[in-house]
């Protein structure tokens, strides 16, 4: 145990001592940083993948939230590192009018942005900061938007643009938000990281100098960390922000993400001495890391969903015959054991049981090969051709994708169903599904603000289509109740609609829900309070390393 502290003591003193390494003369000022260095809390997280990019609003993915928002901004609201309540971030207090429809953000005073060697604030986070941001995610006329064209999924698939009706500057630290109509989620979904707060000022600098694509690349925000440098498939680098706005709670000088993409690897590192932390383990894993005594192991309930998708806009997989033979032909029991193990609970709905508003009533088809190929049979689908995708990458809601992706190929040769296997590298497979590129795609959902509209308007509604929703499924009867649901302030009411939604979603089988997994993470035996987030956050304030 104490050569495996030690050896992360010693990779960590490397990892950062390696650029400052240029010549065997030192001065004295090179001897006294290179002591401080050593000297200096510093974490290594054996990450899963690279990042798309460093600019929240942009992605959908943890992998892109873990290495972007979590560690260099925060919200005007967020969540607790442990749970789904949401509370104060650079909103200190918020009031709401009494119809519901207009928000009063009153913001924290006196927090500094990071100082990178690409910018330097002259200003604190003040109004202007929040307003960038709200317009930047609703208004594709905004300034910023016509310089640098991006994207923003959950923004468009939670209909904000739609919904925010004004933004309000009242003073440099009050501003008022004005809805459409009411939207019980608003302030869930401003917790959530595609909504963390930006810099107008750092937005103006690089417009002057014609460089906005940078806000993806070169990232600045007020959070914990300041962004350092980023090798693809190598490391992410990070410092601890000095004036960070709450930093009693940053117990870690340096953070290093060592990108990793074989969990039995991330497994090894950890149990070696040369990484503090892993996610996203393969079932086989947990058992070994146990029985090895190295590492101590955390698991929780996941509220995470694994899910095959149709896309519904191909011509072979619009028939609800065709997808309902699909699901029948699958043998789900044997899948889940296989790729889950112990680590998996059968899932019928499109969100989890801990989730409010999950309707038990609904029942899965039962395992029916000889249905299932007459279902093909009548819908004129023999020896139908389909490419199945699968995810590069081990996600909590599927720690095993390739071996899923065979078992299905397997399951539907035995109905005249050939499907070729398909992966791409963890961005560029969710870039393309997003366009509608996979005939079938192996995919899944981990929660991001405890509210039902997270799952069935996120993941499914109309509004969806061209972001998460790679099903490209848009029923209007599903839809209406969505957004009825986001309408009411009444938990009963709403959970009514969502039931209702979710029994049409049931009938129409855009998906064949798989599992509902345990999250589990490694972490050396000298870190300290890790807590593993129900919304599939990785996150390192709070955390110490002895």
């Amino acid at each position: 145990m104490q050569k495996s502290l030690f050896k992360l003591t010693l990779l960590a003193t490397l990892i950062l001592g390696v650029s400052a390494c240029s010549g065997d003369n030192k001065t004295t000022d090179e001897s006294a940083a290179s002591s401080d260095a050593k000297a200096a809390k510093t974490l290594l997280y054996c990450s899963e993948g690279s990042p798309a990019g460093f600019d929240p609003a942009q992605y959908t993915a943890g992998t892109d939230f873990d290495a972007s928002a979590y560690p260099i901004y925060n919200g005007l609201v967020q969540f607790k590192r442990d749970g789904t309540e949401i509370q104060p971030g650079l909103a200190e207090s918020w009031d709401i009018s009494e119809d519901g429809k207009t928000y009063t953000f009153n913001l924290r005073k006196g927090v500094k942005f990071g100082k990178t060697d690409y910018f330097t604030p002259s200003r604190d986070f003040n109004a202007d900061d929040l307003i960038f941001t709200l317009k930047r995610l609703t208004n594709p006329d905004f300034e910023f938007n016509k310089a640098y064209p991006a994207e923003f999924p959950y923004s468009v698939g939670m209909g904000l643009p739609d919904i925010i009706s004004n933004i309000e500057k009242v003073d440099d630290y009050t501003v008022k938000v004005t809805l459409n109509e009411v939207n019980a989620p608003f302030l869930q979904n401003l917790a959530m990281p595609f909504a963390y707060i930006n810099s107008a000022e750092y937005a103006d600098q690089l417009m002057a100098s014609g460089n906005e694509p940078d806000i993806n690349n070169k990232p600045v925000g007020t959070g914990p960390f300041v962004f350092t440098s980023y090798q693809k498939d190598a490391q992410i680098r990070y410092t601890k922000n000095p004036d960070y706005w709450d930093k009693d709670n940053i117990y870690i000088d340096n953070l290093v993400f060592v990108i990793t993409k074989d969990s039995a690897v991330r497994a090894q590192k950890v149990q070696a001495g040369e990484c503090h932390v892993s996610a996203y383990p393969k079932p086989a894993e947990i058992e070994s890391v146990k029985k090895s005594g190295k590492a101590t192991v955390l698991d929780q309930p996941g509220f995470n969903v694994g899910y095959v998708g149709y896309n519904v806009e191909k011509p072979k997989l619009s028939d609800l015959k065709v997808r309902q033979a699909l699901d029948m032909a699958i043998n789900k029991d044997a899948i889940i054991n296989a790729v889950y193990q112990s680590e998996g609970l059968k899932a019928t709905n499109p969100m989890p049981p801990t989730q409010w508003g999950y309707d038990d009533s609904l029942k899965d088809a039962p395992y029916d090969v000889e249905k299932a190929k007459a279902l093909i049979k009548e819908a004129g689908a023999d020896n139908m051709n389909i490419d199945l995708w699968y995810m590069p990458v081990q996600r909590p809601y599927n720690p095993n994708a390739k071996l899923m992706a065979e078992m299905l190929q397997a399951d539907w040769a035995k109905i005249g169903v050939n499907a070729k296997l398909v992966t791409y590298e963890w961005g560029e497979y969710l870039k393309r599904a997003a366009k509608g590129e996979p005939d079938v795609i192996l995919a899944g959902w981990t929660g991001d603000n405890g509210d039902p509209d997270n799952w069935l308007g996120s993941l499914l509604s109309c509004d969806a289509v061209g972001g998460n929703n790679y099903s490209r499924w848009c029923n209007k009867d599903f839809d209406n109740l969505v957004m009825k649901g986001r309408q009411v302030t009444n938990q009963d009411e709403r959970v009514d609609d969502y039931v209702q939604a979710q029994q049409i979603f049931k009938e129409q089988l855009p998906w064949t829900t798989m599992a509902h997994s345990v999250v589990t993470v490694f972490t050396a035996p000298n870190v300290v309070d890790f807590k593993i987030s129900p919304l599939g956050a990785v996150r390192f304030d709070g955390v110490n390393v002895e």
